[in-house]
Protein backbone atom coordinates (compact mmCIF):
# COMPACT_ATOMS: atom_id res chain seq x y z
CA UNK A 1 0.00 0.00 0.00
CA UNK A 2 1.50 3.16 -0.89
CA UNK A 3 2.19 5.66 2.11
CA UNK A 4 0.40 8.92 1.86
CA UNK A 5 2.40 11.97 3.40
CA UNK A 6 1.44 15.50 4.51
CA UNK A 7 2.49 18.37 2.56
CA UNK A 8 2.42 21.48 3.95
CA UNK A 9 3.76 25.40 2.36
CA UNK A 10 6.15 27.69 4.85
CA UNK A 11 4.23 30.17 7.05
CA UNK A 12 0.68 28.70 6.66
CA UNK A 13 0.94 25.54 9.15
CA UNK A 14 -1.54 27.69 11.93
CA UNK A 15 -4.31 27.94 9.07
CA UNK A 16 -4.39 23.88 8.45
CA UNK A 17 -3.70 23.54 12.20
CA UNK A 18 -6.82 25.52 13.16
CA UNK A 19 -8.86 23.45 10.34
CA UNK A 20 -7.98 20.08 10.88
CA UNK A 21 -6.46 19.04 7.59
CA UNK A 22 -3.42 18.91 5.66
CA UNK A 23 -2.35 21.70 2.82
CA UNK A 24 -1.85 18.58 0.73
CA UNK A 25 -1.46 14.53 0.71
CA UNK A 26 1.62 13.44 -1.17
CA UNK A 27 0.32 9.77 -2.62
CA UNK A 28 3.33 8.05 -4.95
CA UNK A 29 3.73 10.20 -7.88
CA UNK A 30 0.32 11.88 -7.04
CA UNK A 31 -0.21 15.64 -4.95
CA UNK A 32 -3.68 15.94 -3.64
CA UNK A 33 -4.20 19.76 -3.12
CA UNK A 34 -7.21 20.96 -0.74
CA UNK A 35 -8.85 23.77 -1.36
CA UNK A 36 -6.66 27.10 -1.81
CA UNK A 37 -8.17 30.40 -0.86
CA UNK A 38 -7.06 34.03 -0.91
CA UNK A 39 -6.13 34.20 2.67
CA UNK A 40 -4.00 37.31 3.50
CA UNK A 41 -1.01 36.08 6.20
CA UNK A 42 -3.42 36.80 9.37
CA UNK A 43 -5.94 34.24 7.56
CA UNK A 44 -8.89 36.61 6.73
CA UNK A 45 -9.84 37.19 3.14
CA UNK A 46 -8.43 39.55 0.45
CA UNK A 47 -11.62 41.60 0.15
CA UNK A 48 -10.73 42.75 -3.59
CA UNK A 49 -12.06 39.34 -5.83
CA UNK A 50 -9.03 39.96 -8.49
CA UNK A 51 -6.58 39.90 -5.53
CA UNK A 52 -7.78 36.73 -3.92
CA UNK A 53 -8.53 34.94 -6.93
CA UNK A 54 -4.77 35.72 -7.49
CA UNK A 55 -3.52 35.42 -4.23
CA UNK A 56 -4.71 31.95 -3.76
CA UNK A 57 -3.31 30.95 -7.04
CA UNK A 58 -0.10 31.41 -5.20
CA UNK A 59 -1.09 29.80 -2.26
CA UNK A 60 -1.87 26.69 -4.56
CA UNK A 61 1.52 27.47 -5.88
CA UNK A 62 3.48 27.36 -2.52
CA UNK A 63 1.59 24.57 -1.34
CA UNK A 64 2.81 22.96 -5.09
CA UNK A 65 6.08 23.89 -4.86
CA UNK A 66 6.36 22.37 -1.43
CA UNK A 67 5.44 18.62 -2.82
CA UNK A 68 7.86 18.81 -5.34
CA UNK A 69 5.38 20.13 -8.24
CA UNK A 70 4.38 22.75 -10.50
CA UNK A 71 1.67 24.50 -12.38
CA UNK A 72 2.86 22.67 -15.30
CA UNK A 73 2.13 19.47 -12.89
CA UNK A 74 -1.38 19.93 -12.56
CA UNK A 75 -3.67 17.54 -14.10
CA UNK A 76 -6.75 18.31 -12.55
CA UNK A 77 -8.63 21.52 -11.37
CA UNK A 78 -12.06 22.05 -9.26
CA UNK A 79 -12.66 25.49 -8.29
CA UNK A 80 -15.89 26.50 -6.43
CA UNK A 81 -17.22 30.05 -7.07
CA UNK A 82 -20.21 32.48 -4.91
CA UNK A 83 -21.30 34.23 -7.73
CA UNK A 84 -20.30 32.65 -10.94
CA UNK A 85 -22.22 34.51 -13.53
CA UNK A 86 -20.73 37.63 -12.07
CA UNK A 87 -17.34 36.21 -11.19
CA UNK A 88 -16.33 34.59 -14.19
CA UNK A 89 -14.70 37.20 -16.59
CA UNK A 90 -12.34 37.52 -13.50
CA UNK A 91 -11.69 34.16 -12.86
CA UNK A 92 -10.87 33.67 -16.89
CA UNK A 93 -8.64 36.86 -17.07
CA UNK A 94 -6.32 35.16 -13.98
CA UNK A 95 -6.58 31.61 -15.49
CA UNK A 96 -5.40 33.07 -18.99
CA UNK A 97 -2.46 34.58 -16.68
CA UNK A 98 -1.98 31.32 -14.92
CA UNK A 99 -1.93 28.88 -18.09
CA UNK A 100 -1.23 31.16 -20.82
CA UNK A 101 -1.37 28.43 -23.44
CA UNK A 102 -2.28 24.57 -24.10
CA UNK A 103 -2.08 21.68 -23.14
CA UNK A 104 -4.53 23.01 -20.18
CA UNK A 105 -5.64 20.74 -17.48
CA UNK A 106 -9.07 19.65 -17.25
CA UNK A 107 -11.28 22.00 -15.00
CA UNK A 108 -14.61 21.47 -13.47
CA UNK A 109 -15.83 24.87 -11.87
CA UNK A 110 -18.88 24.54 -9.14
CA UNK A 111 -21.06 27.42 -7.75
CA UNK A 112 -21.53 27.37 -4.17
CA UNK A 113 -23.19 29.78 -1.90
CA UNK A 114 -20.57 29.52 1.44
CA UNK A 115 -17.14 29.73 1.41
CA UNK A 116 -15.85 30.45 4.70
CA UNK A 117 -16.25 34.31 3.90
CA UNK A 118 -14.14 33.58 0.74
CA UNK A 119 -15.38 34.00 -2.31
CA UNK A 120 -12.71 31.53 -4.55
CA UNK A 121 -11.38 28.31 -3.99
CA UNK A 122 -8.90 26.24 -5.89
CA UNK A 123 -8.16 21.98 -5.43
CA UNK A 124 -5.95 20.23 -7.87
CA UNK A 125 -4.36 16.90 -8.39
CA UNK A 126 -0.67 17.13 -9.39
CA UNK A 127 1.67 14.69 -10.93
CA UNK A 128 4.91 15.17 -8.88
CA UNK A 129 7.67 14.81 -11.86
CA UNK A 130 10.87 12.08 -11.24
Amino acid sequence: MTQRNAIFPANRHALYAEHGYSAAIKSGDLLFVSGQVGSRTDGSPEPDFEAQVRLAFANLEATLKAGGATLDDIVDVTTFHTDPENQFETIMKVKGDVFPEAPYPNWTAIGVNWLAGFDFEIKVIARIPD
